[in-house]
């Protein structure tokens, strides 16, 4: 006869060890001293075995039966239930340790290479500042887009709108890798297309007419600061390239008889081998300043230790000194770039002398 709810509720152990009652189809409520047990007896490849259904009252008569149900459609499937079950929890505490902050520390140090040591240092800052706390915990697979929304929105509410965007970014970046690995079904950041103010534009202070910047070239070739960041300055209008990639030249990256600058891919932005013509202007600069830093590894070595490159702020601090605010000029650039070029003389070309402005 099959049990009721009624029963179940009221059934107390007797003096004896265990009693059990049946409910039909090899389920049964174990019942002692301990508590309530549901259990369900089948066989597989010709042997007795036991299933735990789960313990009265968290698990009822009806949750029971529905267990027991989906047992049987396991075994009807030639599959044992007590594996099934055995192999769900594995995957299961598997999944919780896969977290959103484990498999991005995983993701950071498989992709270390393709940053800069500065830009890593300021990525892991990012997550573990802002996400880790909202999210880090979480398995990666139960994370929602509301979750991640949620730890981006607190960036955007202190109006740090960019770096809202590029943590967003970094997330998403997290989530392919784990849809890459298997960890997760989905990258859940495409669903907040839309869901963050759009970035301000931030436009850099520049010199953009021919004769303000013919002034500005006039005061750099007259200025008299450090002969490191004097170099760095004169060089600047001359290569084309981000004060960072200028500051961390190296020796063996400049070939003289090329009239080359061949900038390694690591360096670079894009992850690409960038190669820089060398101007007659520049090669004379260069020349002038190997006999002071040519036995050491960098071109415009720290002032304090020539194990370090110049400090990012060098070429704007001698802006500075040359009565340029911050305002007015900037090194974030080429300053060539800031210059329309169709009012350019001459572009550095290897080998021949060139006139920046006219």
């Amino acid at each position: 006869m099959a049990l009721t709810d009624t029963f179940v509720r009221q059934v107390k152990p007797t003096k004896s060890s265990s009693e059990k009652y049946a409910d039909g189809q090899g389920m049964y409520l174990l019942v002692n001293s301990a508590g309530k047990y549901w259990r369900l007896d089948y066989r597989f490849n010709g042997k007795r075995k036991t299933a735990a259904l789960g313990i009265y009252p968290d698990v009822s008569l009806a949750k029971a039966r529905q267990r027991r149900q989906e047992a049987r459609e396991l075994l009807a499937d030639g599959i044992d239930p007590s594996a099934a079950k055995r192999i769900a929890k594995e995957e299961r505490l598997l999944l919780e340790r896969q977290t959103f902050e484990t498999i991005a520390h995983e993701w950071l140090e498989k992709t270390k290479a393709q940053r800069a040591e500065a830009t890593q240092i300021k990525v892991v800052g990012w997550l573990t500042r802002n996400v880790f706390p909202e999210i880090g915990s979480m398995p990666i697979s139960d994370i929602k887009p509301r979750d991640v929304l949620h730890a981006v929105q607190r960036l955007e509410a202190r109006g740090a709108i960019e770096s809202a965007h590029r943590v967003k970014q970094l997330c998403g970046q997290v989530f392919r890798y784990a849809v890459a690995v298997g960890l997760a079904e989905r990258d859940v950041t495409a669903d907040l297309r839309g869901a963050l103010a759009a970035i301000p534009e931030n436009h850099f202070a520049a010199i953009t007419e021919p004769r303000e910047a013919t002034k500005l070239m006039q005061a750099i070739h007259g200025y008299n600061g450090h002969p490191y960041a004097t170099a760095a300055l004169k060089l600047s209008p001359l290569f084309f390239v981000r004060p960072g990639e200028l500051r961390s030249a190296e020796w063996s990256e400049i070939d003289f008889d090329a009239a080359e600058w061949r900038i390694p891919g690591a360096k670079m932005k894009m992850k690409r081998d960038h190669v820089v013509p060398l101007a007659t202007q520049a090669i004379d600069i260069l020349r002038a300043l190997h006999p002071m830093t040519g036995h050491g590894k960098y071109v415009f070595p720290s002032i304090r230790t020539g194990e370090r490159c110049m400090s990012e702020n060098t070429i704007n601090a001698a802006l500075r000194n040359l009565g340029y605010s911050k305002e007015e000029m900037t090194a974030h650039c080429s300053f060539a770039r800031r210059i329309d070029p169709l009012r350019l003389t001459h572009l550095p070309l290897p080998g021949k002398r060139c006139h920046t402005v006219v």
